[in-house]
């Protein structure tokens, strides 16, 4: 598909509706993720691909804030064959197919894995998980799930 920023994401499995907001880069080179205030916000990487063009588009969203369930709560119950589906600005909707999950430390995130460029369109839905360290005030792993255009 040629570029064309996403609008809104859909899960229909886990519930999920949600506009996409654009992320960039924080000052230390790390990816920027939707406002912690509104949990329900998912967003995507704008520096990546736009979803249904060939390589990895990637959206991120919270597991949880303001002490309440955030979009991607359910994330680590997608198994392979879900489906996720992408509106797009110019009209068209890129609909995915789950074909992996892991939950991986945060210092070993796999952005190659996620990053990297691939021959065929893709998908990464990234949240935390894992153990909620309360020193840092953060959850000490990343749940990402893979998918594919179909």
């Amino acid at each position: 598909m040629p570029p064309s920023e996403p609008t809104e994401i859909r899960i229909p499995k886990i519930d999920v509706v949600s506009s996409l907001v654009p992320l960039g880069l924080n000052a230390d080179e790390t990816v920027e993720v939707p406002p912690v205030d509104q949990p329900m916000q998912a967003g995507w990487y704008r520096l990546a691909r736009t979803p249904g063009e060939a390589g990895p588009a990637v959206v991120l969203g919270h597991v949880d804030g303001n002490q309440k369930p955030g979009i991607f709560f359910r994330l680590k119950e997608l198994v392979a064959g879900d489906e996720v589906v992408v509106s797009r600005k110019d009209g068209t909707t890129a609909k995915f197919r789950v074909h992996g999950k892991e939950q991986v430390a945060k210092d070993s995130f796999p952005a190659e894995a996620v990053y990297g460029d691939t021959d065929v369109p893709g998908l990464r839905l990234i949240t935390c998980g894992g153990s909620y360290d309360q020193a840092a005030r953060s959850y000490r792993d990343n749940v990402i799930v893979y998918a594919t255009l179909i």
